[in-house]
């Protein structure tokens, strides 16, 4: 087994076929296809089901990905060390993320820092990014909540207050506040239950003794944001998502008794790692930040 055979392997994998991998790697099918035949050979399994031009990973092809893309990761980081001498003038850095929002900053950040790097962004909800650190799909993660677990290290980057939003219509409109009791006793339109502003929001209601009227659960930030503009409810968002709208008015809440916190994580095992420890150096010159 190669670096080179894995090399493959992953691209196969990520790029859902020998072409379209091939060509990602600039080397002709031909050669892909006997990288990974060679593989299989070698230690008498099968990593792919070929079906006509698709290919689904095997059962052994579905353990050995997260392998893989560790290895990956190793190599990435070990070239950097000693290619680079600490200065990243190439490579890549795989990001995971819950939104575009906060992210977008930091890449910001980091691209001022090392303009060479390649920057990906892949996005999910944060146990999805926590799944991705721990294949190394992703080197760094940017999640929504905090999880105790050693695994992982964690390092605050910013708060923000929830707000509700209403239409423009809507008879609270004319005002630029609403009392977290005023907001427990209207319709409103709240995302899955496994969303982070939701499950702040609930632990503020139940805190201060209130009984949220639920008229709605909606499971995108976009859908909830169309049905406040055509008048079904009052939503809520964190602040730093909040998207300009003509249709709508927000309101912030009272006292900001309700509070949104963004994490950036990684592998601990990976935290002094040049690839990794470079995002987390970018990110120093950003403070936290409130809404």
């Amino acid at each position: 087994m190669t670096l080179v055979q894995l090399r493959s392997f992953i691209a196969v994998v990520q790029h859902g076929g020998f072409t379209a991998a091939a060509r990602a790697l600039s080397i002709s099918q031909t050669t892909i296809t006997s990288q990974i035949q060679a593989l299989e050979e070698e230690h008498g399994v099968e990593l792919f089901h070929r079906r006509g031009r698709r290919v689904e990973l095997s059962a052994v092809g579905m353990d050995l990905l997260p392998i893989a893309r560790q290895i990956s990761g190793l190599e990435t980081d070990a070239t950097s060390m000693l290619h680079d001498s600490g200065t990243l003038k190439h490579g890549s850095l795989k990001i995971g993320a819950v939104g575009p929002f906060h992210v977008t900053e930091m890449i910001e950040s980091y691209h001022a820092l090392y303009p060479h790097m390649h920057l990906s962004v892949t996005l999910g909800n944060s146990e999805a990014v926590l799944r991705d650190l721990n294949d190394y799909a992703c080197d760094v993660g940017v999640i929504a909540s905090v999880f105790d677990d050693e695994r992982y290290h964690m390092q605050p980057y910013a708060q923000y207050p929830v707000i509700a939003f209403v239409n423009r219509a809507h008879r609270l409109a004319a005002r630029d506040t609403i009392t977290l009791a005023e907001l427990a006793a209207e319709p409103l339109l709240m995302r899955e239950p496994g969303s982070t502003t939701r499950k702040a929001l609930e632990t503020a209601f139940r805190e201060a003794g209130l009984n949220p009227r639920t008229a709605m659960e909606i499971g995108s930030r976009e859908a909830l944001r169309e049905a406040v503009a055509r008048g079904l409810g009052v939503g809520t968002v964190s602040h730093s998502e909040y998207v300009p709208d003509d249709r709508l008015r927000p309101l912030r809440i009272d006292g900001d008794p309700v509070s949104t916190y963004i994490h950036v994580c990684c592998l601990r095992e990976r935290r002094d790692s040049m690839l990794v420890s470079s995002f987390f150096k970018a990110l120093k010159g950003n403070p936290n930040r409130g809404g």
